[in-house]
């Protein structure tokens, strides 16, 4: 099985031309094995992984773009079976069942009026995941811009401690600690790591 998040840049007219460099560089900084991802229609983007890997995939984008002031993005994360493509398909001529499932659950976003979805052979699994999400999403998407850079720092960092992510980041190991909190990044990790839990029992 593999993953398939589709994604878009929400008002990306409004933005500041910057949010498109601010996109490949988070794209481009996802680990290369098992992952392939290409923009298209200008905003949009596909991204394909491995199922386990997609919960986080999604935060990291969303922490890289919401780091960017007025700046967001919807993405709907589809799981299932991938037909026989090889490493020369491009992601957005790719079908199968997780690209299905992804293109569906983004087509619900707008009119579901949330920001993050997930589609999967299992109506169990996508009940319960999607019920957690949009209870993060109180929190994700109140991201301040400094919030968001941290997260995005923490997660680049993610077996560093704190004292060195402050290194990294210029700022104090308090105002890291202060910045987690108030994204909820501790509630979050447990709901990744539900997510990969989850996903291994069901699938």
């Amino acid at each position: 099985m593999i993953a398939v998040i589709t994604g878009d840049i929400i008002n990306s007219r409004e933005l500041p031309s910057l949010w498109m460099a601010t996109l490949k560089e988070a794209l481009s900084a996802l680990p290369k094995k098992q992952t392939k991802w290409e923009i298209f229609r200008g905003d949009s983007f596909q991204i394909a992984l491995a199922p386990a890997e997609a919960f986080l995939t999604a935060l990291y984008v969303k922490a890289c773009m919401r780091a960017l002031k007025g700046a967001d993005v919807r993405m709907s994360i589809g799981i299932g079976k991938a037909l026989g493509e090889d490493e020369t398909t491009k992601v957005t001529e790719a079908n199968g069942e997780a690209y299905i499932h992804s293109g569906e659950g983004f087509d619900t976003l707008k009119s579901s009026k949330v920001n993050l979805v997930v589609k999967t052979p299992s109506e169990k699994f996508d009940e319960d995941m999607n019920l957690y999400f949009k209870l993060a999403l109180i929190a994700m998407d109140n991201w301040s811009p400094i919030a968001a850079q941290v997260v995005k720092q923490t997660i680049e960092n993610f077996d560093e401690k704190q004292d060195k992510i402050a290194k990294l980041s210029g700022r104090s190991q308090s105002s890291i600690s202060e910045a987690l909190k108030r994204a909820h990044f501790s509630e979050i990790m447990e709901l990744e790591n539900k997510f990969r839990t989850l996903l291994a029992a069901t699938f």
